[in-house]
């Protein structure tokens, strides 16, 4: 190395993609390598299969899908003159797809390097379309355009004899991390392209094991991450990172409604080679084939007048409440304008899941205002019709209908149209109870007696909460809108909620929070909020009260927590039999451990019973939600986290072990 050659200016881009949008990404991700160029990067590090998306889901195995993805890579090479930058797509070789990352020098493809490990839990599939690259293994791959060999595999880059690796997102999060060769080998800076699913506190897991990496094998570390909604459940928070000799230097700003955003930082080089004299021994064996390490020295990183850029600032760390306003608001805006929906439309019972929803989609609005401004707002929803000077965007973008019958109270309907009002929403109030009526006394007539409260109870419920869904799909058809449907995670644990009423809707934005955090996140909300997030002190009209269906008569005092059981007891429950796999009678003692001091232990072992059975009897109806978003590792969601059998035996053998 040119012993003026101390230090490197380096780059992680963030860019929020959209599955097979083959324009849409490759300008997207030649904008975000302007802006890296623009703050001095030598050498910018995009995310993980940014040119194709990471959602491509059976895609993948088309041949097609590859060779449009090396078409773009091939339209975004020229971008790269004078830079050093990786981009994610996935490569065929020898009729293998594997995860890969492009690396571009000065205009011109160097390699590729392939995942190793790759990641198949929770939300994540992809063994089902990729092979992992073997360790230390090298090959050929022939450029489809132009037919010119490339290498392809566990491969480093020298660039100006500054020696670079990498590590692809699901690489950094196992024990055996490729890093630890990576630094037997001399690197110098470790890029680690990824796209990493928001979760609840993922932000400062990721930020350790990138100081980490950096301390343990003396090198730079650059985290990059994809952006937004990608494909309809995941959504990444462009969280990025850089580290130099344990040191972190530098976070982006996550949640940006922008199309992609910049986080720079400069990596000291020499400092870190003097920590690998200290601390480090060279194992020419590992990996040292000169013929799979592409040597280049084109004169972009040794420069005779070093400018170190401004290191980003650091983001700040955001508490949960914060985490899931901002992940909810970037979701619902990338779903709707994704889907070219013109905005939502909200059944608003005056309760605490639909009146969050609406307190959501006004959080997504102002977020959106204060990220784009009004010109790029209205640059990203070109589909939508804004007033030129609105008071709020909101009333262009959310629907409210509160649909009463005569078992509604004037509690929850002054509780909806004050949350409305405060949102900004469009309101309107329909009274439904003659269709209710007229129902019932058509079943009443076929089957030839009168319908009961005694005799009728989840009939004469359910018939309110579906009779809700007819009229409000047609609000949404009208306006070309997506109807939000109201269940939330705890609720889809039991089953408390009414196919084709209540979990209508093209998107269930909140299915993947319990309730007991979506209480305590509406108190927070009326009387706190944070930077960006206004208080709306209209909540209070739901949160005095008790949350109820209001599906029974009023003099029945129909609660839900009466109906199921406590909230937080049922989400105590729900962890132990869900996420940690516990059976009926571990999980009872388990809650006696915990609960004993509050509620008996026979009222205890009721109540894990009957858990057990409201879970494996309802399953087919977690199987029909709309899409949620994912937001820890308690989702129920079948279709990306927790899959269980739609019949079983119910528990049937360890739920009388545990009654006896």
């Amino acid at each position: 190395m040119n012993s003026r050659h101390n230090r490197i200016n380096v780059a992680a881009a963030s860019v929020n993609q959209t599955p097979l949008d083959w324009q849409g990404n490759t300008r997207r991700i030649v904008a975000a390598i302007a802006s890296a160029r623009e703050a001095g990067a030598q050498v910018v590090c995009l995310p993980e299969l940014s040119i194709t998306g990471y959602g491509c889901e059976d895609m993948f195995l088309a041949p097609e899908v590859g060779e449009r993805a090396w078409q773009a890579l091939g339209e975004i090479a020229p971008h790269t003159e004078g830079l050093v930058a990786a981009v994610g797509l996935p490569v065929w070789c020898h009729n293998v797809v594997y995860n890969a990352v492009a690396v571009l020098v000065d205009g011109e493809l160097a390699g590729c390097v392939c995942k190793q490990n790759l990641a198949g839990d929770g939300l994540h599939y992809e063994p089902r379309w990729f092979k992992p690259w073997p360790v230390g293994a090298t090959d050929w791959l022939s450029c489809p355009e132009s037919e010119d060999l490339v290498p392809i595999g566990d491969l480093i880059f020298e660039v100006d004899g500054v020696r670079i690796g990498f590590e692809i997102c699901e690489d950094a999060w196992v024990a055996d991390r490729p890093g630890v060769r990576l630094a037997q080998r001399g690197v110098d800076l470790i890029l680690n392209p990824s796209a990493s699913h928001f979760a609840f506190g993922k932000q400062q897991v990721r930020e350790r094991f990138v100081i980490e990496g950096s301390r343990a094998y003396t090198c730079g570390y650059v985290y990059a991450n994809l952006l937004g909604n990608e494909s309809g459940r995941v959504i990444f928070d462009g969280g990025t990172a850089i580290a130099s000799a344990g040191e972190l230097v530098a976070t982006g700003n996550r949640f940006s409604f922008r199309d992609h955003t910049i986080t720079c930082g400069p990596i000291d080089i020499a400092l870190g080679r003097v920590h690998q004299a200290r601390r480090a021994s060279h194992h020419p064996s590992i990996g040292d084939d000169l013929e799979a390490t592409d040597q280049l020295t084109p004169g972009i990183l040794c420069q005779p007048e070093f400018t170190p850029c401004i290191a980003t600032q650091r983001d700040r760390v955001l508490s949960k409440e914060e985490e899931f306003a901002h992940a909810e608001a970037l979701g619902l805006f990338d779903y709707m304008r994704k889907s070219w929906s013109r905005g939502f439309v909200l059944s608003l019972s005056g309760g605490a899941d639909s009146g969050a929803i609406a307190c959501l989609v006004k959080i997504m609005a102002d977020r959106a205002l204060t990220d784009l401004g009004d010109k790029g707002l209205r640059e990203k929803l070109p589909h939508i019709t804004f007033p030129k000077k609105p008071k709020s965007y909101v009333s262009s973008l959310l629907t409210c209908v509160y649909q009463a019958t005569r078992n509604s109270g004037e509690v929850t309907r002054n509780a909806a149209e004050q949350i409305a009002k405060a949102v900004g929403a469009n309101y309107q109030q329909w009274d439904i109870d003659s269709l209710v009526e007229g129902y019932r006394q058509t079943i009443e007539g076929g089957i030839g007696r009168d319908l009961t409260w005694e005799t009728d109870d989840i009939t004469l419920q359910n018939i309110q909460a579906r009779v809700r869904a007819p009229g409000i799909w047609m609000i949404a058809n009208i306006e070309n809108a997506l109807l939000l449907a109201t269940s939330n995670r705890s609720e889809a644990a039991v089953g408390y909620a009414t196919m084709d009423g209540d979990t209508s809707g093209g998107l269930s934005p909140i299915c993947g929070i319990d309730k007991a955090f979506l209480r305590h996140w509406l108190r927070w909300l009326e009387t706190e909020g944070a930077e960006g997030i206004e208080p709306i002190p209209a909540l209070k009209y739901i949160n005095d009260q008790d949350p109820t269906a209001e599906l029974r008569p009023s003099d029945q005092n129909q609660t839900d927590e009466g109906d199921l059981m406590p909230y937080p007891l049922l989400d105590a429950i729900e962890k132990l039999a869900i996420r940690d796999k516990k059976l009926p009678v571990d999980v009872y003692h388990r809650i006696c451990e915990d609960w004993s001091e509050t509620y008996q232990p026979e009222q205890l072992k009721a109540w894990v019973i009957r858990f057990f059975q409201l879970w494996t009897r309802n399953q087919w109806k977690r199987e029909r939600y709309a899409p949620s978003f994912h937001l820890d590792d308690e989702n129920l969601d079948p279709k990306t986290w927790c899959r269980f059998p739609i019949l079983s035996s119910g528990f049937k053998e360890e739920l009388a072990e545990l009654a006896e």
